[in-house]
């Protein structure tokens, strides 16, 4: 699917009921070249030390950037900040992450993804010419026998912004983890499971809330890993035409 066919596609199908899903088939662009490198990246994430309920499940790195009319720019690393309306475990706190390193913030997958998911979300949710301020998480939610992992301990949840995209990167040794789609008023809209490397979920996030089911592990003598992409994108009001 070329670039053109994947964001007409999937903006349709924003626009009609909140959310789009794509496998790892459709998504094939996005993960060439160089997914190797891309994805071993999430070997070295760090911990994350601002989990509110003590857990110490989470590894993430972060990074924020610019997206204007196709160019794409790094901007000073910075705090991730949400509020407690959007995070209640975690919200209303300036959390400095890892930064993302250079060679995955300037990866040709991850320039891909930014600039794509942009024109994606200018489509289906037109910003009048507004940049993007686009934040780009890496996660790994880690379970063991005695212990669930949590991809959203803040439970169902929005995140706050425009447009989201979710794109699982691995998946080891992993039972559960179902991602479960919700109207503003608790209705469920739809349930799916992220399986494979490449498998995506796009959001219209003033639309539908979103969560994530616990991890355990399939094995009890290993750990079980889940590897995401999350990357969000708001408009900048200052910038609109």
């Amino acid at each position: 699917m070329t670039a053109g066919m994947l964001i007409d596609d999937v903006a349709e199908e924003l626009a009609r009921k909140g959310y789009a899903v794509r496998e790892q088939a459709a998504m094939r662009r996005w993960l060439e070249p160089g997914w190797e490198a891309f994805a071993q990246s999430w070997n070295g994430l760090a911990e994350d030390r601002y989990m509110a309920d003590g857990g110490r499940y989470r590894r993430r790195r972060f990074a924020v950037f610019r997206v204007e009319r196709g160019t794409i720019v790094r901007l000073p690393h910075q705090p991730h900040f949400q509020a407690l309306t959007y995070n209640r475990l975690n919200g209303g706190v300036a959390r400095w992450f890892a930064p993302v390193s250079d060679a995955i913030a300037t990866h040709p997958i991850t320039r891909r993804i930014l600039g794509e998911a942009a024109a994606l979300f200018e489509t289906a949710l037109p910003s009048g010419g507004a940049s993007w301020h686009v934040e780009m998480h890496q996660f790994r939610i880690a379970a063991r026998q005695d212990a669930a992992g949590l991809p959203t301990p803040e439970g169902v949840h929005r995140d706050g912004v425009d447009g989201v995209v979710v794109m699982l990167v691995g998946r080891s040794n992993v039972a559960s983890g179902i991602t479960e789609i919700f109207d503003p008023h608790g209705g469920k809209l739809g349930a799916f499971t992220l399986a494979r490397p490449g498998d995506t979920v796009f959001l219209d996030d003033a639309r539908v809330f979103h969560g994530v089911t616990p991890i355990v592990p399939l094995d009890p003598a290993h750990p079980a890993l889940r590897d995401v992409l999350v990357v969000t994108f708001q408009r900048d009001p200052m910038t609109a035409q």
